[in-house]
């Protein structure tokens, strides 16, 4: 089956594959975009379940001060090596869970580090689970995720803080 440009190039826009897997993938779902879009999930989960036992060790903080200066963000994300901490896609990636903090301010990282016996929305509070606040169809564990199928190693919130005037 012949798999025109204009079908790569739009399920690259909307996956962030790369231009070889888009094509393949179109070809395996016979051009359909939903089929292509549901196996690059798969293989995403794949690759970063594959890459999560993997040490982070390097990585970068990014800060956020959002416009007023009223809020701001700081945020450690790990990864595999220096290499991948200097790329633009960990740059955005960091930028953007920086705007999530200061946007939707969560308590926790992962539902694990909810205590016992807590009474919470962990949608809201953990900040993994939080809807994707570019693309509300998403959570922020999603983004990670497609992160580490870009980069190819394993990505990891360490830490983050989220400082606004008026607020102990």
């Amino acid at each position: 089956m012949k798999i025109s440009v204009d079908r790569v190039k739009e399920l690259r826009e909307q996956s962030g594959a790369g231009i070889m897997e888009c094509r393949n993938i179109l070809t395996e779902a016979e051009g359909d975009m939903e089929k292509a879009l549901q196996i690059l999930k798969q293989r995403t989960i794949f690759k970063v379940e594959k890459k999560s036992d993997r040490v982070v060790s390097q990585g970068l903080i990014e800060a956020y001060i959002h416009a007023g200066g009223r809020i701001g963000a700081l945020v450690e994300v790990n990864c595999e090596t220096d290499f991948a901490a200097r790329t633009d896609e960990l740059k955005q990636l960091a930028h953007n869970l920086a705007m999530q903090v200061a946007a939707m301010p969560p308590q926790f990282i992962a539902r694990e580090e909810v205590p016992d016996g807590t009474e919470i929305d962990t949608q809201t509070t953990c900040l993994l689970l939080q809807p994707y606040i570019k693309d509300l169809s998403l959570t922020v564990q999603d983004i990670i995720n497609q992160a580490i199928a870009k980069v190819g190693e394993n990505i990891k919130v360490k830490r983050f803080a989220r400082f606004e005037l008026g607020q102990p």
